[in-house]
């Protein structure tokens, strides 16, 4: 591939594909969006629950563990007073042990340092084991309102489609313009529905097999068009 090629795909979108791209998304969700739990708040501690189990589980196996998890533990208070053979425990079966390890951690040090709450910027979140650039970017935006960019699997896998097409890059070149799409791709407003958009269209609809190309609305601006692919360096995280 030339350089010029390759500039051209790692491009940002002109203004007008970037509000396409929002009115598009944002339709669709408010016709399809799920109805999930931790949807229905905005606790920035239930927020981090459902993250943090979300991290390589499927949704429909995290919905009872999570309702069960917050009647247990619910507060960081409780969590954090919790014994740490309880707190494994009562993650079964999830697996992924390192999980609810982290999320006690996370816990304690909430009280111990600032009140039993959870830290509200970026750089404090991202100091907690088991807290990534995604999972701060999800609890800023989904518990504290604030205009921060996602990028999981999913996310990952409709910006790459849509707006870088097929073929390879490398993976760092690829992660960083992922993210730098994912940015300025964020609307001024309802930022809470564009990103929980973004990761339900990539989940039921620009899915990694069997993507539905012939009912996605965003698929005349596709640039991968009807190919069922995944980017080569995409890994969760």
């Amino acid at each position: 591939m030339t350089l010029e090629r390759r500039q051209s795909r790692l491009a940002l979108p002109a203004p007008v594909e970037r509000q396409r791209f929002r009115r598009r998304l944002l339709t669709w969700y408010w016709k399809h969006g799920r109805d999930l739990p931790w949807r229905r708040t905005r606790d920035p501690y239930r927020i981090l629950v459902s993250e943090i189990m979300l991290q390589q589980t499927q949704v429909d196996r995290v919905m009872p563990k999570y309702k069960e998890w917050l009647k247990k533990y619910p507060t960081l208070k409780a969590l954090a007073a919790a014994r740490p053979h309880d707190v494994i425990r009562s993650w079964y079966p999830l697996g992924y042990n390192i999980r609810p390890r982290r999320l006690h951690a996370i816990a304690r040090e909430s009280v111990l340092r600032y009140g039993g709450a959870l830290p509200d910027d970026e750089t404090t979140l991202r100091s907690f084991k088991g807290i990534g650039p995604y999972t701060a970017g999800a609890i800023l935006s989904f518990a504290f309102g604030r205009r921060e960019a996602i990028l999981d699997t999913n996310v990952a896998r409709v910006l790459y489609r849509v707006f870088v097409g097929t073929g390879e890059l490398r993976t760092h070149a690829l992660q960083r313009h992922l993210w730098s799409l994912s940015r300025v791709l964020l609307p001024r407003r309802h930022v809470f529905d564009f990103n929980q958009g973004l990761m339900d269209f990539g989940a039921t609809v620009c899915t990694a097999r069997r993507p539905r190309c012939r009912s996605c609305p965003l698929a005349t601006t596709c640039r991968t068009g009807p190919i069922d692919s995944r980017p080569a360096g995409l890994r969760k995280k």
